[in-house]
This record gives C-alpha cells, structure tokens and sequence, in this order.
C-alpha cells in the first residue's frame, strides 16, 4: 500500500536504495510487480539511485484463442516489456524479465517447437526486438517452486536451459533447478559454452529449422542448439561444428 507518487516516500526510498548501494554493497535493483506503479516512478528510483542493472517483474497474460492455446503472436505482449524499458530509460541500466519468451517456451517444448520463429522469422519473445533488454529465464520463484504458478514442464527443464543459455538476452538461472534438481552440472556445462563462445545478450540469431519435434538455431555464428525429439539432423551441421554437450532432446554444437 506504499504511495509511489507521494514526494516523501520517493525520497526515503531513494535514500535506502543509495544506502545499500553505497554501504552494503549491493549494485542492482529487481522491480516486484512493476506493473503496479508507472514506469514513470521507476524512474525516478533508477536515476537516483544509479545501479549498474535494474530488472522489472511485469507479469502479465499472454494473448489466447479460442482453444485456449496461446496465439503464435505475442507482440502486444512484448511490447508492453519494451514500453516499460523505453520509459525508465533505454540507453540505462533498466532491463525487463521476458515472460514473454517464458510463456511461449512453456507451451513450445510440449511437441510445438513450431512457436519459436516469430512471424518474422525471428525468436518470438522479447528477445526478438530488444534483446540487450532482456532477462531470459525458465521459472522464478512465482512460477515454480513451492507456488507453481506458471511452471515450466518439469521433464523437459533442461530444453529451456539450453534455449535461453545459447541465446541472446540476459540468461537468469533459477535456484531451485542449479541446487535442488541436480541440473548443476548440465546448466553449467552450458554456461562454460557461452561463456568460452563469447555468447551474449545482443549476439547474431539465425533460425535454421522450426518444426514441431526440430528447432535448430545458429548463435553467433559459433553455436548451434537443437531442440526437440528429432536426431536426423547431421545433414544440417556444418562439419566444422562439433558436439560439446546434450542431453534429454537438447545438444550443442
């Protein structure tokens, strides 16, 4: 019940923001429900308080059809994170979790990897317009866990890592899935190879196959990550590439 718009409020929290910047050392903000006070205040707290990265909770619904599956296109969606992005700041520190990739990664893994090109032949989440301001992940807090919201399906977590791990945008490992899953070694593997690769949040992104059981995608120029049940894809492999990891309908050249 905080009053965002009230002078003195913005000012103690400005205040607590630099102080534990400044004294206890922390140098980013995460915006919980951002959707609840205007972009405009957010503002006012990012340039005020100066962190080096700043990342908005705005978790809204995706557009649905009639048989109640997600429509292939999500733009409105995505631009309401980029709207927000443009508000606070874009050429700053502000940066968004794209739900919109989360919403379609949940439902895509499920037999319809089809959803992963956009209309425009390009990843269909936020990632695909403004990828440096993007904030990849598979599940959070909200939407796993103990409150599964909205979780990712469960067998095929690793499918979502080797998306978002390989992809433009800035990837967000969930906790639960690195210690309590036993995922550790496989998602660290993936991290060594964007790492090693010099993979990051604005590299080249080339949709090569987008099929039901096949999404193929170069990244970079230097990787390349299959999704999906379908093993037929040598013919697709440049030679030079070379497998470096897989593992449950996922592998990386």
């Amino acid at each position: 019940d905080i009053d965002h718009l009230n002078p003195r409020v913005q000012k103690e929290l400005v205040e607590w923001l630099n102080w534990l910047r400044t004294d206890v050392g922390f140098d980013g903000w995460r915006f919980d429900f951002a959707k609840g006070y205007s972009a405009d205040v957010a503002k006012i707290y990012v340039d005020r308080s100066e962190p080096s990265f700043a990342v908005a909770e705005i978790w809204t619904s995706l557009a649905y059809g009639g048989d109640g599956k997600s429509n292939l296109n999500q733009d409105p969606h995505r631009q309401e994170l980029v709207n927000w992005v443009n508000k606070v700041g874009g050429s700053g520190p502000a940066t968004t979790f794209d739900f919109t990739t989360k919403g379609i990664l949940n439902v895509a893994v499920e037999g319809e990897l089809w959803r992963l090109r956009g209309t425009d032949g390009k990843a269909p989440g936020m990632i695909g317009w403004w990828p440096a301001k993007a904030v990849t992940f598979v599940g959070n807090h909200d939407t796993g866990s103990t409150q599964h919201m909205w979780p990712f399906p469960s067998d095929r977590v690793m499918q979502g890592y080797a998306y978002i791990l390989t992809h433009p945008g800035t990837p967000c490992i969930f906790y639960d899935h690195f210690f309590d899953w036993g995922l550790k070694e496989e998602i660290d593997r993936l991290v060594s190879i964007r790492t090693r690769q010099g993979i990051h949040s604005e590299s080249k992104l080339q949709i090569m196959e987008a099929d039901a059981d096949l999404y193929l995608a170069e990244i970079g120029g230097k990787v390349i990550v299959k999704l999906g049940p379908r093993y037929d894809v040598g013919h697709l492999i440049p030679e030079r590439f070379k497998v470096v990891a897989h593992g449950n309908d996922y592998a990386v050249w």
